[in-house]
């Protein structure tokens, strides 16, 4: 899994961290389309020695669930996270004031959700570009949440708090040895089939099937 998810950061370009214990925390959005589900990753792994990886990966969501798209706080519609690495956007602080998490810090990317219905809109080119309060949280403090429900407004959120606990520690360890900068970065599977969509509307037949199998092939 390390050889792979690299492969695939190295082909957009993105980072990798390679000192010891310095964390790639690394969100991996699948080609399914149907909304509050925790049916996404986040995959975290950090080099411990010259050959070795410690891998980890996480059930959790990078989409926002079906209250806020159907409630969304802004008028624009709920905000969704759009693909890309987010070099030290993030910090550990206090998620709404309550507890321990990552908290934006510096600019993201998104694109809104504003049809305001339980079904989640990637077609909107419309971006924006700032802080949105885009946090890395949990939903439960202990245990696995069943939906996504109000958990997320755009989040990236962990399904499991013992999970989330987990990487919390490791956000720690981290920050004693590197500071209290973190660097997330969002492969967005529904962006390379959309992608895809595209080169085949326009005559680009060697595209076709090509996200659904990058997305099998990283599955193997």
């Amino acid at each position: 899994m390390t050889s792979k998810i690299r492969a695939i950061l190295k082909s957009y370009g993105y980072k990798i961290f390679t000192r010891p214990y310095e964390m790639n925390i690394v969100g991996i959005r699948n080609i399914n389309t149907i909304a509050n589900r925790f049916d996404d990753e986040i995959h975290v792994f950090y080099k411990v020695n010259t050959l070795k990886w410690d891998y980890y990966v996480f059930k959790a969501t990078t989409d926002p669930g079906t209250f806020w798209l159907e409630n969304p706080m802004q008028p624009q519609g709920t905000a969704i996270l759009a693909q890309g690495q987010y070099i030290n956007a993030y910090q550990i602080g206090l998620h709404r004031g309550l507890y321990e998490a990552l908290v934006q810090c510096a600019p993201v990317t998104i694109i809104r959700d504003y049809d305001r219905d339980a079904y989640l809109d990637f077609f909107n080119d419309d971006k924006a570009t700032g802080v949105f309060g885009i946090n890395i949280h949990r939903a439960l403090i202990h245990g696995s949440a069943k939906y996504v429900d109000n958990f997320s407004a755009g989040c990236q959120v962990f399904e499991n708090g013992d999970d989330f606990a987990k990487f919390m520690l490791l956000c720690g360890h981290h920050s004693m040895l590197y500071g209290n900068k973190f660097t997330y970065t969002l492969i967005d599977f529904r962006a390379l089939q959309r992608t895809t969509r595209r080169k085949l509307i326009a005559g680009g037949m060697l595209a076709l099937g090509a996200s659904v199998a990058t997305w099998a092939w990283f599955n193997e």
